[in-house]
């Protein structure tokens, strides 16, 4: 069941990500950004660990998992260490994917040549 559930969460941000490319004049970037705001709003009000809990790896993949994983680290890092843990509470969760996204990104530069 957690793996229909998980088809379902990832499959509707998608869908709705799709919705609003179309229907609107939002680029891909602004787009991103709504979606990341909502993810850490809804952390902020633990309704995400929610939609994780249902839904599992389907939560944690989208780009709203981006925004979840920001918040919880800064609050992670506050309870931690106060002020100071709020910086290094954000960059304790995240930093595993961005800097796999750099890598990525890099090699790709390397292989494929952008079309004109």
């Amino acid at each position: 069941m957690i793996y229909l559930n998980a088809f379902l969460f990832a499959g509707f941000i998608c869908m709705l990500g799709q919705f609003i490319l179309s229907k609107t004049k939002l680029t891909p970037g602004h787009i991103t950004v709504i979606f990341v705001t909502v993810g850490a709003f809804l952390d902020v009000f633990n309704i995400y660990d929610k939609f994780v809990l249902w839904a599992g790896g389907g939560a944690l993949v989208p780009i709203t998992s981006f925004g979840h994983m920001l918040t919880h680290g800064a609050i992670q890092g506050y309870n931690t260490e106060g002020f100071l843990g709020l910086i290094g509470g954000t960059f304790d969760l995240t930093s595993a994917g961005i800097t796999a996204t750099i890598v990525i990104t890099f090699f790709f530069t390397l292989i494929f040549n952008p079309k004109d």
